[in-house]
């Protein structure tokens, strides 16, 4: 099948230029002015982008969480990354306890079977190596497709995992090539300080924040990086939210390490006051780690600017309002934990960018100059070479709403 993209704003690692598109079998073949190809399929795409199909990299789609599930089922959570130019997403396999990997790969793989409508692939959230799975088991994973382990160093009594179990699977990682994320939040901690503010009566949102403050990610953050080191093998932060996480990171890649840090992009929109919102409103905002002040944005984005933090995600892990947002009314550690984001991710990114940081200039952009690798060209090239990026680039238009269940507030805006 053939694709005719005309007049759009095509934006490269070198060049932001108006120009046509023509794709053959999923491969863009051709790029330039005016071009007089037939196509099967013609789109119009004067005034819009037209960039390449994002990857969305951290996703929770049809996933148990805290006596509930995520809203979003694989087909409706694809079709809602796809409206928002998303054509690819990593979804996190959650081994259950007393299940092997094996057997949780296969659980997973039946919920999306018959639902995809994006690509997809997956990660493995080991959490019982005790009576589930083994750690021969989880080094046959990358031959199966699965190349990344992550962990989660919070939610004790749930998913959490203690410090010999993250130490074991780094280790495999670093015999089998496979990446080590992590969630770096010291739950040990965290437990302690939240039956703290429960037993003194305090039960409203904010004190999600305020039982999960900044340090306890920057210390967690900072043991899953020494820890990665002594076993040799890659990791990723994921979901960094606050400059006490950043620091270790950077002095990590400062130093050479294979150290990658993920943000998502409620951080860069959502901070610490929307939980203090009335009559439960702030149950919206609740997701972990927690919205943090606000001037942790700008921190954020200058580490994305400067590659401290190498990924922006959304964490899609959506919950309704009735029924599942409210399970915590009075309780604000059973509040399910997430927000939506596929559908806004990269439109997002954009109104981030365009929008004046504290200093008042166009995030992107010093002393009136830009400093985004593109360059504005007045023509573009009359060409593109055979095996250019694929799938197809695709114009971000919007010709219906997509059918998200996910709840209203949280990340779009």
């Amino acid at each position: 099948m053939s694709i005719l993209i005309k007049g759009g704003r095509i934006v490269t690692a070198a060049d932001d230029y108006v120009a046509d598109i023509y794709v053959e079998d999923e491969t863009v073949t051709l790029i330039g002015e005016s071009l007089d190809q037939p196509a099967d399929k013609v789109i119009e795409a004067t005034g819009k982008y037209v960039l390449p199909g994002g990857v969305d990299p951290h996703t929770h789609l049809d996933m148990p969480f805290g006596g509930t599930v995520t809203i979003d089922d694989v087909e409706s959570g694809q079709i809602s990354a796809a409206f928002g130019g998303t054509t690819c997403h990593v979804d996190f396999i959650i081994q259950p306890a007393g299940m092997s990997f094996s057997a949780a790969f296969d659980e997973w793989k039946a919920k999306a079977n018959g639902k995809q409508v994006i690509d997809m692939g997956y990660h493995m959230a080991v959490t019982d190596l005790a009576e589930g799975g083994t750690l021969e088991e989880l080094g046959t994973l990358p031959d199966q497709g699965i190349t990344s382990y992550k962990l989660f160093m919070a939610y004790k009594g749930a998913l959490m995992v203690d410090d010999e179990t993250l130490f074991r699977v780094m280790q495999v990682a670093a015999e089998t090539g496979a990446l080590v994320m992590v969630h770096a939040e010291n739950g040990d901690a965290i437990d302690v300080l939240v039956k703290e503010a429960l037993a003194a009566g305090h039960t409203e949102p904010k004190y999600h924040a305020l039982t999960r403050p900044p340090e306890t990610e920057g210390e967690a953050t900072n043991r899953a990086i020494q820890l990665a080191r002594v076993a040799g093998c890659k990791l990723y932060v994921v979901h960094v939210s606050c400059q006490e996480s950043v620091e270790p990171i950077e002095l990590a890649r400062e130093k050479g390490w294979e150290v990658w840090g993920e943000t998502c992009t409620q951080y860069f929109f959502i901070d610490y006051s929307y939980l203090e919102r009335p009559d439960f409103e702030g149950a919206k905002y609740v997701y972990t780690p927690p919205p943090r002040a606000k001037e942790n944005q700008e921190v954020l984005w200058r580490a994305v600017e400067n590659d401290v933090l190498s990924v922006i995600s959304t964490d899609h892990c959506a919950f309704l309002w009735d029924g599942q947002k409210t399970m915590g009314r009075d309780d604000f550690s059973k509040i399910p934990n997430g927000a939506p984001g596929l559908e806004n991710r990269l439109q997002m990114i954009h109104e981030f960018v365009a929008a004046p940081s504290s200093s008042g200039r166009p995030r992107g952009t010093r002393n009136g100059r830009s400093r985004s690798p593109t360059a504005r060209r007045s023509r573009p090239p009359a060409t593109a070479p055979p095996g250019s990026p694929s799938p197809a680039a695709a114009a971000c238009t919007r010709t219906s709403r997509p059918r998200s269940r996910a709840a209203p507030g949280s990340c779009s805006r």
